[in-house]
């Protein structure tokens, strides 16, 4: 071709077709071009920019699907244009010059391949860190951008025989298709030529030595010509993962597999053109087309373990009704909003970027984010997030955040890096499974020495079936199958696993320790009462304490600012103390807004007024220097789940406590109506701090539960912990799981579905332990034929992952918010 064509494939990349509605383009040859995803966007425009463009005149086909464009290799992906999409800065605290990214890893079978890709990846020069998630194919990248970039890594993978591509949620999905499409067509393949295969070998089998030799041996000769695409086409796979497992001087589980496969059909080979000794066509066909099936069953299951993210990560719209100045509308892609802006969602449209409500009243559907199965009312004010589905008459918004700044990209980051962390107990069973590798091509070995003493004709077959019946695929598969279950059945209840091993954490808990503000409470106190003192005025109160509130994120201080309106004033030099309030200048006068124990330190000694404070009301005291100001009264209703979780706890055997900064007397009071027997009022986080650490100094295993910036620390130390979904970002980032819903009630579904974890991942382990331990010596003894062995390692690999299946919802959406008292937590499981 001369000249660039019109667009004759669909995507002019790849050829794939472009979904309805799709908004993806590049510009080629001055024109824009249609695409079906942004990678292939994304790799077209690198293709521009190198100055390539060429490629696609001189091009005879549309590139493959993480096919290498032919001239530019990898290093399309550090061009600036392209890498913005992809790589971001690390979220490592003091690694400025550190990057990340996740990778989409292709060519691999088994957790075994992950661990050559990981392996690959680690000793790149200028990879800081590497976390794989086996289950989904994923990694998430850490390295330092001066040494290396992210071309290098994908560099890297390639040069152990495996492809790997920056995520996207509609490649991602695609490569599933396709995978999954190739594996039905090797399967088929293998089913086919195992039929006719039986076919074949039945009459020899009935006859019992009676066929003539010239019609056996012809009857063998069929047989091998119909095994011979199994082995050439649907085994492939096999080969080629054991050729690359041994050329980096390691074993893999397709190593005993490609061994079982290769040297019962060498034999087999050897059997059917010398006429002497056994053929074994028909196991190496079943072996191959059960384990095919296999596989084929266990990417179905990854790929519904990755859907709850995927389906995060599609969230935002493709375009956002954007409202001028002059009331009409216009059509932009959301990542082109600014905060300011104004956009208008219609019923049925997804809200497009974070935002409040302008104008209009309605209910939106925010299932996606927080598990929460009920619309949510919105009116004018109310906070609206990017995802939400609106479900009622059209909302104006005012656009507050945009892109990654939205609450959804940062659901996503965390779910993403959750996703890609392993757990203790996931690390260890690969690490077993990899000596249990090395032990079984031991055993193997001298099985086949002992069986060419004992019985040279049986040696082979004996010595396939160890090989194919020990296999510990479902060994590996048993932890991380059940955690990938847990964590898509943890997300649809609005409950988002961010750190390795937290389930596993949490199905030990033995104390839970919950704040009081936010977390058993509600987390919006009104302001009841405004007593001025010595003369002040109510209304300069108030300024003062909206100009001191202006940036805080706690509860009382948001309630004050909107009781108070926007202040007149602004205040210098703030400093937040956590646990004890704000201290500031607003017009030279030095004041301090808080407990009112605190703020005595500023203003003298507690006035009479603080007296007669109720003990289910708290009291925020306003205070100069040497003068007392105000006396603020806030009461904040306890959450209506609050006791049946607390209750439903105590019930499971756990024991229960709460530490808050709050007034003791309110502290004891809302713990009396809960049901909780420790509760310690008026406690620094400092205070905090040291409880939780000397519950742990007696043995006790730790959740705390809380959603503030002064829990930060104390979720950090805790063993494992929950922040409440409308917390503090910072609370997000210290602590293990964070509650998207903000119902209390999730923690009671997050200890239930914990131990249920624990559950199937101990009966995993115990049916792969128990599956080898009887199986083995029954191969090795010479009493499981090679056919037997393949049926046997395909279906205990199904049904590890089978069982974890379990974990997953029976519905689609979110659990309804009912009653957590009807939660039963088993103590022990």
């Amino acid at each position: 071709m001369s000249a660039i064509a019109s667009d004759p494939y669909g995507c002019f990349h790849c050829g794939e077709p472009v979904p309805a509605g799709a908004r993806w383009s590049a510009v080629v040859a001055g024109a824009p071009r249609p695409m079906c995803c942004p990678g292939c966007a994304a790799v077209a425009d690198g293709i521009v920019a190198a100055g390539l463009e060429s490629y696609y005149a001189t091009r005879e086909r549309p590139a493959l699907r993480g096919e290498r464009v032919p001239g530019t290799g990898p290093d399309v992906y550090d061009l600036p244009a392209v890498a913005q999409r992809y790589v971001r800065p690390a979220a490592e605290p003091g690694a400025s010059s550190e990057s990340e990214a996740s990778l989409m890893i292709e060519g691999t079978s088994c957790s075994a391949c992950m661990w050559l890709a990981e392996r690959a990846l680690a000793r790149t020069p200028g990879v800081v860190a590497v976390d794989a998630n086996a289950a989904q194919r994923r990694m998430r990248v850490r390295w330092d951008a001066r040494t290396v970039g992210l071309s290098g890594l994908i560099a890297a993978l390639r040069a152990v025989g495996l492809d790997g591509w920056p995520y996207e949620p509609a490649r991602a999905e695609t490569a599933r298709v396709r995978e999954r499409r190739g594996l039905l067509l090797r399967f088929a393949v293998a089913a086919l030529g195992m039929m006719q295969v039986m076919m074949y070998l039945l009459p020899v089998y009935l006859t019992d030595g009676e066929m003539t030799p010239d019609v056996e041996s012809l009857m063998r000769l069929a047989s091998l010509l119909l095994t011979l695409p199994v082995i050439g086409y649907s085994a492939l796979p096999f080969f080629t993962g054991a050729w690359r497992d041994l050329r980096e001087r390691r074993i893999g589980m397709d190593v005993p597999v490609a061994l079982g496969i290769g040297s019962a059909f060498a034999g087999s080979v050897v059997a059917t053109f010398t006429g002497s000794g056994a053929v074994y066509y028909d196991s190496i066909t079943m072996f191959v087309c059960l384990l095919l099936g296999a596989r084929w069953l266990e990417s179905l299951a990854r790929g519904r373990a990755a859907e709850g993210i995927e389906r995060l990560a599609r969230a935002a719209p493709p375009v956002a009704e954007r409202v001028r100045a002059d009331g009409s509308t216009e059509s932009v892609a959301p990542e082109s909003l600014q905060p300011g802006d104004r956009v208008r969602v219609r019923p049925g449209a997804v809200v497009p970027a974070d935002g409040l409500v302008s104008e209009g009243e309605g209910a939106v559907d925010e299932a996606l984010l927080t598990g929460e199965a009920r619309t949510v009312p919105k009116r004018r004010g109310d906070r609206v997030l990017a995802g939400a589905i609106n479900q009622a008459s059209a909302l104006t918004l005012e656009v507050t955040a945009v892109g990654d700044a939205t609450r959804l990209a940062g659901i996503v980051r965390l779910a993403e890096r959750a996703a890609l962390a392993r757990p203790p107990a996931a690390v260890l069973a690969e690490r077993a499974a990899r000596i249990f590798l090395t032990a079984l091509l031991v055993v193997a070995a001298g099985v086949a020495v002992a069986w060419s003493v004992i019985d040279p004709s049986r040696a082979l077959a004996v010595t396939v079936a160890v090989l194919v019946v020990s296999c510990p695929c479902a060994l590996s598969l048993a932890t991380p199958a059940a955690y990938a279950a847990a964590a898509s059945a943890a997300a649809a209840r609005g409950i988002l696993v961010v750190r390795p091993g937290a389930l596993e954490t949490l199905a030990r808990a033995t104390h839970f320790v919950f704040d009081k503000t936010g977390t058993l409470t509600a987390g919006k106190p009104r302001v009841i009462g405004v007593v001025t003192i010595g003369g002040a005025q109510r209304l300069d109160c108030m300024d003062l304490a909206a100009a001191l509130e202006r940036d805080t994120e706690h509860p009382f201080g948001a309630e004050l600012k909107r009781v108070a309106g926007p202040s007149r004033q602004t205040a210098e030099a703030v400093r937040y103390t956590p646990g004890q309030g704000i201290e500031g200048t607003v017009g030279g006068l030095r004041l301090r807004i808080g407990r009112p124990e605190w703020v005595a330190e500023l203003a003298g000694p507690l006035p009479l007024e603080c007296a007669f404070v109720a003990s289910d009301v708290s009291a925020v005291a306003l205070g100069a220097a040497g003068e007392w100001l105000a006396l603020f009264t806030l009461a904040d209703a306890p959450r209506p789940e609050a006791r049946a979780v607390v209750q439903a706890l105590i019930a499971s055997g756990a024991q229960v406590s709460m530490l808050s900064g709050d007034r003791p007397d309110a502290v004891a009071t809302l713990a009396a109506r809960l049901g909780i027997a420790v509760a310690r009022g008026a406690a620094t986080p400092e205070d905090k701090l040291a409880a939780v650490r000397a519950l742990q100094a007696q043995g006790a295993v730790v959740c705390m539960v809380g959603d503030g910036v002064n829990d930060a620390a104390t979720l950090a130390q805790a063993d494992v912990s929950l922040a409440m979904g409308e917390g503090a970002d910072l609370a997000h980032a210290a602590a293990d799981c964070v509650l998207l819903s903000g119902r209390l009630g999730t923690v009671a579904q997050a200890v239930e579905l914990a131990r249920r974890t624990r559950s199937i991942v101990r009966q995993n382990l115990a049916w792969a332990l128990l599956y080898n331990v009887v199986v083995i010596p029954l191969a090795a003894f010479g009493w499981v034929t090679p056919l037997a062995a393949g049926a046997g390692m395909a279906l205990s690999s199904l049904a590890v992952a089978a069982n974890a299946l379990r974990l997953l919802p029976r519905t689609e959406g979110a659990v309804p918010s009912g009653a957590p008292a009807t939660l039963k937590l088993q103590q022990s499981v």
